[in-house]
């Protein structure tokens, strides 16, 4: 293999690729270093997790979203940026608590969304949202075998 195919395929690693049909799938916690995501959703719901400390700088998310929705947990200042995000029929960006300021990282939204919506929860919102799952249950019995913290409900969190 020549450098030009293994720079390819390493960059081609990067973007993570989730796809829900017909289902609900939660990403919480520390559950990638990718920086770039592909997201497919079709009639379902789907929380992505991006607080992780592992994912650094600048985040892509490259969505097709068919009656879905899709929630975001991102830290307290990053910047939502959903100007490539097209739409058909009904749907929108709920993001209420975007900071005031420039700040964090940006995370821009590109794709097609019909009849979908796209949710952002940030600090408290997006610990509650990760800790009413089964997800963060399964992390605190795993935390307490162990004698370390649980990290699903605050990615940034050392596990000890």
């Amino acid at each position: 293999m020549n450098r030009t195919m293994t720079s390819q395929a390493a960059s081609e690693r990067e973007a993570e690729r989730v796809h829900v049909d017909h289902g609900v799938t939660k990403r919480l916690g520390r559950w990638t270093r990718a920086s770039q995501f592909d997201v497919r959703v079709r009639f379902g719901v789907l929380v992505l997790d991006l607080r992780s400390p592992e994912v650094t700088g600048d985040v892509e998310v490259r969505l097709g979203l068919h009656r879905s929705t899709v929630k975001l947990l991102l830290a307290e200042d990053d910047q939502v940026d959903h100007w490539e995000l097209d739409w058909t029929g009904r749907g929108q960006v709920k993001d209420d608590q975007r900071p005031a300021g420039p700040g964090g990282r940006r995370v821009r939204l590109s794709g097609h969304a019909e009849n979908s919506e796209v949710r952002v929860h940030r600090g408290g919102m997006a610990a509650l949202s990760a800790m009413f799952s089964r997800a963060f249950v399964q992390d605190l019995r795993q935390a307490r075998k162990n004698g370390s913290y649980p990290t699903v409900d605050d990615p940034t969190r050392a596990a000890r």
